[in-house]
């Protein structure tokens, strides 16, 4: 148990690390800060990778064996109404849970309290989750679904007030975290085996990626009817820090009111997983004993994570963001944001596991290399045009609109299954740091050079959430290059070797036929 969690910390630590590089190179460069604000915001960033171990570890020891038993009890299950049911409910609890979220609902002012855009996102996070059990049931194919649902979601984006679109487009990106996603795939596995047909390997992808645009369209839904409030948004500002004790005490009284929150959030989760057994007993004690203490490692994790990242990341990034665009340097933080986008995505350890896994389905055509190169580079474009939109206040849209109108028709060109990885993978390069570091960032820039922090600052999630559909799909088509290339010369070696054979044949019987008449 001691090494796995202490691999755990060094993933968060290779993640946090460039990061960390960066501000620090900054903050004596280009934007000097107090010691005592550096201070606190090195602490932070341990907190942050304890935190981020701790919970990765509870999230494999309770969450994934949950996912994986819920999803083989589907399988059992004769009755559709109570496999949706479930469906429902189980995608509810884990999304209420997922700490991404949690920190975006806190940044935004429009909604108070934060919980009612949690359980907005969580409601249609569980809806979509239905629709796609009955795609995966139903044979439909997933290109279908995604242009139906997203043509229906901008032209909802057209009613809803244009300060919470963004928002609204953040909130699907927020929702594909670790709590999440291993709870779809495994549950998208286990419907997937009820079919018998050679698709159903393919349709077990698509889960995430349709329960992705749930959110969006729940949370446009709210905008529309709910009209939420313009107050002001809270800036993150850096408290004052003269002392090493100082830096204490600003966590100290933080880890109580996470603490708190982390209870409600994961108490319906336990309650879930309660009745679960209850009804199924599915689970043995030794498998009991251990999701209990993933529970455990899993609320630790989640509290320091979010103190670490509330108290030391998100006041700094706003700060640099501030007065960087404030200042006649700003247009440096095209690059910079680039660079930050380039180096969080190659650290982040849920793209190397999606790198690994497109690897293995194309047989190595497409190498984990490629790909991780990939996806760093549209990451990084991503942060660069984000920053560009925000500095001359282009509306998002703009960028939405033409850029997941290109995703969907690839998904006519594509082999199947990428098209189920590349949605399913839309929130995986918006981890942790996304919503911790990079939207107080924008926050930031957008308030230095001031612009709309509603309309403009808002939306940097779903931009990097963009960034793989594109990717991914356009690594699908070199794929299928590559096959029908093979194909081709396959094709032309047979001809070839038929060929000569004939040829072969030929001069043999030329040959008897001279033998004979000498």
């Amino acid at each position: 148990m001691n090494k796995i969690l202490k691999e755990k910390i060094i993933e968060a630590f290779t993640s946090v690390l460039p990061i960390t590089i960066i501000v620090l190179i900054v903050s004596v460069v280009l934007v000097p800060m107090p010691a005592g604000t550096i201070l606190e915001f090195l602490c932070g960033a341990a907190l942050l990778i304890i935190g981020m171990g701790f919970f990765t570890l509870g999230a494999d020891m309770a969450m994934m064996p949950m996912g994986e038993g819920i999803g083989i009890q589907l399988t059992k299950t004769s009755s559709l109404l109570i496999v949706l049911a479930i469906s429902f409910i189980m995608g509810v609890v884990i999304t209420i849970a997922e700490p991404d979220l949690q920190v975006l609902a806190r940044q935004v002012p429009s909604i108070n309290p934060s919980i009612i855009l949690v359980l907005t996102v969580a409601l249609g996070v569980g809806l979509f989750l239905v629709i796609a059990v009955l795609r995966t049931l139903l044979k439909i194919r997933l290109s279908v679904l995604l242009i139906i649902f997203y043509v229906i979601t901008f032209a909802a984006a057209y009613f809803t007030p244009e300060t919470f679109v963004p928002v609204a487009f953040d909130s699907g990106g927020v929702t594909t975290g670790p709590i999440t996603v291993p709870f779809i795939l495994a549950m998208g596995a286990g419907v997937a085996a009820l079919r018998s047909d050679k698709e159903g390997a393919s349709d077990s992808f698509g889960m995430v990626a349709l329960c992705s645009v749930g959110p969006i369209l729940a949370v446009l839904l709210l905008g529309i009817f709910f009209k939420p409030s313009g107050a002001a948004v809270e800036t993150g500002a850096v408290p004052l820090i003269e002392t090493s004790r100082d830096v204490v005490e600003s966590f100290a009284l933080e880890l109580p009111h996470y603490a708190e929150e982390v209870v409600t959030a994961l108490a319906a989760l336990v309650a879930f997983f309660v009745l679960f057994q209850i009804v199924s007993s599915r689970y043995k004690k030794h498998q009991i004993t251990r999701i209990v203490i993933g529970f455990l490692y899993t609320f630790l994790g989640l509290v320091v994570f979010l103190t670490g990242v509330n108290v030391g990341f998100i006041p700094v990034g706003h700060l640099l963001g501030s007065d960087l665009a404030s200042s006649e340097l700003k247009w440096a933080l095209v690059p910079l944001s680039m660079l930050i986008g380039y180096y969080i995505v190659t650290a982040e350890p849920a793209v190397h596991v999606l790198n690994k896994q497109v690897e293995d389905i194309s047989g190595g055509a497409i190498s984990a290399k490629i790909m991780q190169r990939g996806l760093a580079v549209g990451m990084a474009a991503a942060l660069g045009i984000t920053m560009v939109r925000i500095l001359l206040h282009i509306p998002i849209m703009y960028i939405l609109i033409p850029g997941y109108a290109f995703a969907l028709i690839l998904t006519f060109f594509v082999p199947r299954i990428f098209t189920g990885i590349a949605f399913d993978s839309g929130g995986v390069c918006s981890g942790p740091l996304t919503s911790t570091f990079l939207l107080p960032l924008a926050m930031g820039v957008c308030e230095g050079s001031g612009g709309d922090l509603m309309r403009e600052a808002f939306g940097i999630v779903s931009m990097v959430a963009m960034a793989p559909l594109i990717v991914i799909q356009a690594m699908g088509l070199v794929y299928g290059a590559k096959l029908k290339t093979v194909a081709v010369e396959a094709e032309a070696a047979l001809a070839k070797a038929r060929a000569g054979s004939v040829a072969l044949a030929g001069a043999i019987t030329d040959y008897d036929v001279e033998a004979y008449y000498d």
